[in-house]
């Protein structure tokens, strides 16, 4: 019998998120936003994955306003209240 194929993770999980290098956003793999760029061709080069969302944000990147609209304001709200400025 053979042994069942594990992902490139050692067996952990794989990715749940994408995100795009040059715009450091990351999102979900569906992203409607996300795969309209990736059918234009433009985007897949710069892609990357994450694990989840803790790995996403210890890299730098923020949540995407389109398939992640309530974490994206919060980040836009924490993010203000950093900077100084009121929204």
């Amino acid at each position: 019998m053979r042994k069942k194929r594990k992902g490139a993770l050692n067996g952990k999980r794989w990715g749940t998120l994408g995100g795009h290098r040059g715009t450091k956003i990351y999102g979900r793999l569906d992203c409607p936003a996300a795969l309209r760029a990736i059918a234009r061709g433009g985007y897949v080069k710069h892609r990357v994955f994450f694990l989840d969302e803790r790995h996403a944000r210890a890299a730098g990147y923020r949540p995407c306003a389109v398939c992640l609209p309530a974490k994206y304001r919060e980040w836009r709200k924490k993010r203000s209240a950093t900077n100084g400025r009121r929204k």
